[in-house]
């Protein structure tokens, strides 16, 4: 009963970034995938994190355009996943939201580095491709700090709730 559980758990979250990346398509590299995967992989361990990112991002690929960057965005954000899985170690309390927030910032520069690092060859030249990027990578950071003080609060109160099925 409890991998199912799991997995229905893990399937609603990677619905809800799906949903949530697709709905904020109109505004640049702003998306609640990033905030979602940090608090779950704190929450709940590594690999529901790893298995969000790479749902939402093969999922909401097939509908904004699939190619050589999805492989590297499901890198960047397995590897988000990581950082919280282990950042998540720390005892949650209602301090962690400001430690959260200021890695959520953090981890929107650290996924666009992994994305450049793997798609740069077409431009040629790394530094002025991650330079190009660095704005994109900003409106990234500054959504994750919004979506990160809206859903923080709601996530955790739920999460806490199921943590005893991962255990």
């Amino acid at each position: 009963m409890s991998n199912i559980y799991k997995l229905t758990l893990i399937s609603l979250l990677a619905a809800i970034c799906v949903i949530g990346r697709i709905g904020f398509q109109f505004l640049p590299n702003i998306q609640p995938v990033t905030t979602i995967i940090i608090i779950t992989s704190a929450m709940l361990g590594v690999f529901p994190g790893i298995s969000i990112a790479i749902i939402s991002t093969y999922l909401t690929n097939l509908f904004l355009g699939m190619g050589i960057w999805t492989i590297w965005q499901m890198i960047g954000w397995s590897f988000i996943a990581l950082l919280s899985g282990l950042l998540g170690k720390r005892q949650i309390n209602n301090r962690s939201i400001i430690l959260f927030t200021v890695f959520s910032f953090l981890a929107a520069y650290i996924y666009g580095l992994i994305v450049n690092l793997g798609t740069f060859t077409y431009a040629g030249n790394f530094i002025a491709y991650y330079l190009a990027g660095i704005p994109f990578d900003s409106m990234h950071a500054i959504g994750n700090v919004g979506f990160m003080l809206v859903l923080y609060p709601i996530l955790t109160k739920l999460l806490k709730k199921q943590e005893k099925y991962y255990i």
